[in-house]
Parts: structure tokens; sequence; C-alpha cells
């Protein structure tokens, strides 16, 4: 697991390299590698996982054919074992060590051959002129930020969006529909990103450019769903085979996950996801297990839940806690490491969670993440496929469900001038809402591909990827390997959901391997309590209150200051979710714009914001 960076047909000063690898290190802490040549460069923030001797990046370097790589390849004994006998030298144990050689016998198609989560950037010099390829797996687990430059056909690029700002002149154009944007799906979505002149290399995508040229941009073809048996997607009765099935290939992947030169911990949160996880983690040994809460009193508290999954598996558990008066500095070392918006309430736990897993002296941890977009796990998922089959509008709920603050909500919020404004660059893109509103398939067919294609990566995984390697940890998602995801794809509609249960084949995988308690009990989102916490008197709300000032918030000329002050009012005397989540929403957004917005392009430090906060406290 790594951090990349590099420029193609370009100049980037050995300044520009420093400063963009110091500005992700944290995420490679234990080396960095630069290979340069007249009209590009390739670093690496290396964090050393498997082959801690070896592994030096970029690949290949001397060699005509470079790499440098952020991920993890489960099967690179299987390929570093055909390529030898195909007659090529791997010079080490190392995971990225194959992809050299992979490209050399296989070309451009050598991602077909790689399984794993993986960002990677090679160059190829055996031409007339050297030759880049971008490359990023199937689900987005890896990000790559790019900043491509038409005019002048030149690329720069980074695995973190703060680190890419550390090239002059990137990021200078922030996206004035971004807030919208936001707004109504949480996070950027597609290939955008808050600014204009950065994109993300979307997920399954290979990426081609030569020195000078224009890039050939190829998504290859999703995986098809699993064959049931002996060919066809499962049928109806047959849930138990379904079921067995599930709970095969989730056993063999985390399995493969748990491999590792390094201390591997799971992460608990005392639901079903990361409970199975764990369950089938502890059948190859002791574990430790980390759960996160809230000192004091809260709603959603799941400790209880977490520590009976830990006792059940025999597991060392580690209880962390975050102090909710800390959640300030908290809040903004969150969203420095993320660089751009993102609403999640979770991500201060994630960002927390992952720094006391470090900190006990783990760098690597299985999370439970993905199983509700591939086996139907979302409330908003169940609620529209009822409507659908009732013959009723469905997507107007469910899209407003997706968002920090529903369509009504977000219209009075806004000023005339940036109403009209929005109106003409929507959230999603156009294809993406048409495939989601008039695709093939069902509608729950449709509802999982937008999930998994388009919310999975740009919300939830970038925002794992981005706070786990904060603090120097790789997480490891067995829900979101390819295996497992084609089994939930080839799941008919009533055996993800019906008569108003979710993920019910995962379920059944799960029975035996759990609590009856954990099993049973009524499903509940791995969520900060904001509701509750975004209250007159709390850190919180003053916190809020301060930043998100009439006066300061209408400055921009984008939110009406007035209807967002009614907003706490309506809050202050009825707590209320969608109040709360629109609150937060819009504070973390201010907090982006005080660390970036007037500073785009050119960070002032290499260090986080508010970096002394430590509001842990860890017991095992």
């Amino acid at each position: 697991m790594c951090r990349i960076f590099g420029y193609f047909n370009a100049v980037a000063t050995p300044h520009e390299m420093r400063t963009v690898a110091a500005l992700q290190r944290h995420g490679g802490p234990d080396a960095t590698g630069v290979s340069r040549a007249p009209g590009w460069g390739l670093g690496n923030n290396r964090l050393a996982v498997v082959d801690l001797d070896g592994g030096d990046q970029p690949y290949g370097r001397g060699g005509p054919v470079q790499v440098v790589f952020n991920g993890e390849i489960y099967n690179h004994e299987e390929l570093r074992r055909r390529l030898e006998s195909l007659g090529h030298s791997v010079p080490d144990r190392c995971d990225g060590s194959v992809l050299p050689a992979l490209y050399l016998e296989y070309g451009e198609e050598f991602t077909e051959h790689l399984d794993g989560m993986y960002a990677l950037a090679l160059l190829d010099a055996r031409g007339e002129v050297p030759r880049l390829l971008l490359a990023t797996d199937h689900l987005g687990m890896k990000p790559l930020y790019l900043r491509w430059d038409a005019a002048c056909r030149s690329l720069r690029f980074s695995s973190e969006l703060p680190a890419l700002l550390g090239f002059g002149g990137v990021g200078g154009r922030v996206r004035e529909s971004g807030l919208d944007a936001y707004l109504a799906t949480r996070t950027p979505f597609g290939t955008r990103t808050v600014y204009e002149d950065v994109e993300v290399l979307q997920p399954g995508t290979t990426w081609v450019c030569e020195l000078g040229g224009a890039p050939r941009v190829r998504r290859r073809p999703a995986d098809a769903p699993a064959p049931a048996g002996d060919g066809g997607t499962a049928e109806a009765g047959d849930e138990g085979t379904a079921a067995r099935r599930v709970r095969r290939a989730l056993r063999s992947e985390v399995g493969r996950l748990l491999v590792a030169d390094v201390p591997v911990a799971l992460i608990t949160s005392g639901g079903l996801d990361s409970g199975l996880v764990t369950a089938l983690a502890a059948e190859h040994g002791p574990v430790h297990t980390f759960n996160i809460a809230y000192r004091g009193t809260w709603p959603f508290d799941e400790r209880h839940f977490a520590r009976e999954v830990a006792e059940r598996a025999r597991a060392v558990h580690h209880q962390v806690e975050i102090d909710p008066a800390a959640f300030p500095a908290l809040l903004e070392e969150t969203v420095w490491h993320l660089g751009q918006p993102n609403a999640d309430p979770i991500a201060l736990s994630t960002y927390a969670l992952f720094r006391a897993v470090r900190d006990a002296g783990f760098t690597v941890a299985l999370t439970g993440d993905a199983a509700d977009e591939v086996f139907g796990g979302y409330e908003r998922m169940r609620r529209a496929a009822e409507r659908a089959a009732a013959g009723a509008d469905w997507s107007a709920a469910y899209l407003d469900a997706l968002s920090a603050a529903p369509a009504a909500l977000r219209t009075s919020l806004y000023t005339d001038a940036y109403r009209a404004h929005v109106r003409e660059d929507p959230a999603l893109p156009e294809a993406v809402r048409e495939d989601l509103l008039h695709g093939p398939g069902t509608v729950l067919d449709r509802i999982t591909r937008f999930e998994l294609e388009n919310r999975l990566p740009a919300y939830h995984l970038r925002r794992v990827d981005h706070l786990s390697m904060a603090s120097s940890v790789e997480a490891r998602l067995p829900f979101c390997q390819r295996s497992v995801v084609a089994l939930g794809r080839s799941l008919r509609d009533h055996q993800r959901i019906r008569d108003g249960r979710v993920k019910r084949t995962l379920y059944a995988a799960a029975a035996g391997l759990l609590p009856d308690r954990v099993l049973s009990r009524p499903k509940q989102p791995f969520t900060l309590p904001v509701t509750a916490m975004l209250r007159p008197g709390s850190t919180l709300w003053e916190y809020a209150r301060d930043l998100l000032a009439p006066g300061r918030i209408a400055a921009a000329g984008r939110l009406d200051g007035q209807a967002v002050d009614a907003l706490f009012a309506s809050q202050a005397e009825r707590p209320d979710d969608t109040a709360a989540m629109a609150l937060w929403a819009l504070l973390v957004h201010e907090v982006w714009e005080g660390q970036f917005r007037h500073t785009a392009g050119r960070p002032g430090s290499a260090e986080t914001p508010a970096g002394g906060a430590r509001p842990l406290a860890v017991a095992a």
C-alpha cells in the first residue's frame, strides 16, 4: 500500500515533487522513490505491508517499463510463478513487483490479470516517445486524481487531492456548482471534484497517452454476475444454495486478505457486515477487534453488540472512545485529509478509529464496507423497491435519501442567483441519472448498479482510503472482492430484499456464525448521532454557530444567511434528522472552504491543521 504521484508531458521542479510527496507521506511513511526524465516523472510514498525489505518503487527503475503503484495485489504469488515460467525475472516477493513483467507479457490488458485493489501509473519508454498508462481497480478502492491540461496536453496526478495541489497551478478554479452537488449527493460524483481542473479517474478505467498526444480512456467492462451452479443466475427457492455460496466466497476472501507481513486487525461495528468478517477471520487464528463509541450516553451506541461479536470470536477487543468536546479539532483534521467536502458524519469516527488502530501497532485492518451496496442493505433501496412494486414513483424519495439536504430544503437555502446557476449544472451526470431512472433491469438492479459504480467509490471508498491512510493503515475490503461482488450481482431481487427485510442472503450466510442478538436486532446505521449531538450548549453546536454565522456564509452569494439561521432555530426547538444533517453538511463545507478555497493550488504547509488534537481513549 502506497501513495503515488507524477507528471507527464510537463515540467515539475524537484521542490514540487518533494512538496507533493510530503503532503501525502502519512500514506507511505516507510520510503519515497522518484524517477524522472525529460517530460515525465513518477513518484511513490511506500507503506510496507508485503516483503518489508523489498518492493522499492518505481518498480523496474532503470528499465524500459517503470511502475508506481498504490494498493494490494492478492494473487501476486500466482502471477509471479506464471511470469517466471514464461522467462521473466521478478526481483523480490513484493506484490507490486510483478507489474512490469505482467505488462511486458500482456500489454494494456495486463490489468485483467490483477485481483486486488489498485491505482497505478506505468511509464513505457520502449517506443520513439514515452507512453504513460494509468489504471484503477474495478470498484475504485484506490483513487487517482488528475489534472489534464488539454491545451498543453500535460498531466499531473496523485493519490490524494491535497497533494495534487502541491503542483503549481493546480486547483485554481473552484466549481461554483459544487456546493449544490455536494448537498445533493453528499460528495462530488462521477469524474468530478470540487475543482474545475481536477478529475478523478473512474473505477475500472485504463488511461493511455503518448508524450505530446491526447489520451485514450477506456472503461473496462464490469465483471459479469457469477453463475449459479451449472449456469444462470440463482433461481427462486434456492436461497440456501445462494447463502452457502456467499459464505464460501467470503470465507476464502477473508482468508486471503489476512495475509501480510505486518499485524492485521479487524474493524467491528457490532452489525452484520463487519461481524461476519470478524467471525470468518477468527477461523484462521487469534484476532484483534476495534470498535468506536462516544463518551457519554448517545443513540446508536453499538459497543455492547461489538463486544458480543468479539467475545464469540475470542478476540482481543479494543474499545475506542471519542470525546465530543474535541469534535472541532477532529473535524478540521478529517476535512483536510479528505481534500473536498464529504458529508458522511462517520468520517470523524473513521479517522479516529484508524488512528487508534495504528497507535495499537497494526498496519492492516479488514472492514465490512460495501456489503450494503452488494447485497441490498439500505433502507432507501427497500423503500424504492417496494414503491416501484406498488406502481408508485420511487425516484424522488430515493434521490432525497442520497442527499445531505432534500431538494426542497436545498432550494430554500439558496439565493435567487445561485438557484438559477445550479439549474444549468445538475449534480448527477446526465448519463448516470438516465441509467438510474430508465436503464435496463429492475428498479433494484438499476439502484444496485448506481450504488456500486457511482456512490460507493465517490462517497464511501474514498473516505475509507483517505482516512485509513491518514494514519498509515491499509484498509482491506472483503465485500469489494470481485468474487463476492459477482455473487451479489447475480442475486434476484427477492434474494436481496423481501417482506420488509434487507440483505436476506447475507443474513442467511451469517446464520450460526454470529450471536443471535446481532442477527435479530433492527438494522441501524454505523454513524455519528449528529441529531442528538447538535444541540444548544454542546461544543459542536457552538462551533457550527460560529462558522455558519449568517453574515459569514452569505458573503459568497450562494446561501441565504437568514434561511440557515432558521434551520438552527428549528433544530434547537425540534431536533430533526433532516435539519441536523443539513447543518452538519454545511459545517463540513465551511471548514473545507476555510482550509482550501482561498489557498487552492498553494498549500501553506505539508502539515495537517490542528495536528496536535488526540481526543482518544483506548482500552483493550
